[in-house]
């Protein structure tokens, strides 16, 4: 790799992260942002790992090295948040996070001296919120969405706790998860460094990570701290106090993450203040209804909703002026915050007619945007990712649990004759699914 010039390095890299269905659109303040978090070495070095988890001797064999240095290579960058391991069947795994939620989050969910973090939040907020190609990208690019709204619980009467799912409640997944991580909120402490402080002045310990990620992040260099259930619910509870948004990975299973968002911060919360009507995450499956004999116009709930969902409106009766609020059910996440701030409980969260759809998991969201973004075949076929059977059965698998257009959307861009067998012998056998 001595070759390589330092330019040629970081575009090495940046090919690598755009190999992946969620990319990073390249621009000169992407290169500055890489500059930043990777040092020349460390970009060749990642630009040519595989972006699904590999091991240590893959990373060996790849880097032409020993597995002794492999390792030591592998352990430094997951201290910087560039990698974040695993134990897979009692082998260690690594991972290249995503950029988001991923290594661009990881770099700011703590304080550190070994990077200007003022400096990155500033290209942070310039790619962000000044360039927007990269926000748009990630946000609207697929029909799935990365994250998703979690219902504020508390919010719902005791009708409806009983007709919610166990992976539409945030408390479901502090109670599931083996590991629990807390951080810095990374939106409010970039908007800080960038000099556009949280305007609601919320709290900045409230980022949750889960399981592997959690567990990685704790152990190398502190980026979490390993919290108990019970820490994480006082979490929950605090945030719902401070009005935030829960958003977390759109999956049933497992999902790695659930941050507590504010609308002022989060790139989530202001794509959908900038892009209304579009929705940059899946929605809840609940919608507000406000009761105009109980609402009293006071606009406490248009106040706090964090993405402009509620206004206020007047009409004449009688001579008289009425004020009430009115929710906007084409752009409303249905988190509930309005509900939780009516002081007459004028707004109840109901059951939205049409229920949104969870991806099961990492994988299964992994491949409909894949299909979505027109990228099936650079998951399947990047050099390192599905180089086992079992990577490549759970990626067929998935395939074959998909609605019939989508399977002829991943059979059009796999361009595979074993993909084709497959799928028409699940119409012969639909039983073998």
């Amino acid at each position: 790799m001595g070759h390589l010039t330092t330019k040629d390095a970081y575009k090495s890299l940046e090919e690598r992260i755009n190999w992946f269905t969620q990319g990073a659109p390249p621009t000169e303040t992407l290169y500055k942002i890489l500059q930043v978090l990777y040092t020349e070495k460390e970009a060749k070095w990642v630009a040519l790992l595989p972006v699904r988890p590999f091991t240590l001797k893959r990373a060996a064999r790849v880097w032409n090295t020993s597995e002794a240095k492999a390792e030591k290579l592998l352990d430094h960058l997951c201290d910087k948040a560039l990698l974040v391991d695993s134990c897979y069947h009692g082998e260690r795994q690594f991972v290249m996070p995503p950029p988001m939620a991923g290594f661009i989050e990881f770099a700011l969910m703590r304080t550190r001296g070994d990077i200007d973090q003022k400096y990155l939040a500033e290209l942070y907020y310039q790619y962000m919120n000044v360039e927007e190609d990269f926000v748009k990208d990630l946000f609207f690019a697929t029909e799935t969405k990365l994250g998703r709204v979690y219902v504020q619980e508390p919010v719902l009467t005791s009708e409806k706790m009983n007709h919610i799912l166990d992976y539409e409640r945030a408390s479901h997944i502090v109670e599931e998860a083996e590991y629990i991580g807390l951080g810095l909120c990374y939106c409010r402490h970039k908007a800080f460094h960038a000099g556009h402080p949280c305007e609601i002045d919320a709290p900045w310990e409230v980022c949750l990570t889960f399981d592997n990620v959690a567990r990685s992040l704790a152990e190398h260099k502190g980026y979490a701290r390993l919290i108990s259930k019970e820490e994480a619910m006082d979490v929950l509870q605090l945030s719902y106090e401070s009005n935030l948004v829960q958003i977390g990975e759109n999956v049933r299973e497992h999902p790695a993450f659930i941050c507590n968002c504010c609308g002022c911060c989060c790139e989530a919360l202001q794509a959908a203040r900038r892009f209304a009507p579009m929705q940059p995450v899946a929605t809840t499956n609940y919608i507000p209804k406000v009761s105009r004999e109980a609402c009293v116009g006071c606009g406490k709930c248009a106040k706090v909703c964090p993405i402009f969902a509620v206004t206020v409106k007047e009409s004449a009766s009688g001579g008289r002026i009425a004020r009430f609020a009115e929710v906007d059910e084409e752009i409303c996440l249905g988190c509930g915050v309005c509900a939780r701030n009516c002081p007459t409980k004028a707004i109840r969260l109901e059951r939205r007619p049409v229920q949104i759809i969870t991806p099961v998991n990492s994988t299964h969201r992994f491949v409909l945007q894949a299909i979505e973004k027109g990228t099936l075949q650079n998951l399947v076929f990047d050099n390192q990712a599905f180089a086992s059977h079992r990577a490549m059965a759970a990626l067929f698998s998935t395939i074959l649990r998909l609605p019939p257009l989508k399977q002829a959307m991943a059979s059009r861009q796999f361009k595979s004759v074993y993909l084709d067998r497959l799928l028409s012998m699940q119409k012969k056998y639909p039983q073998r699914k």
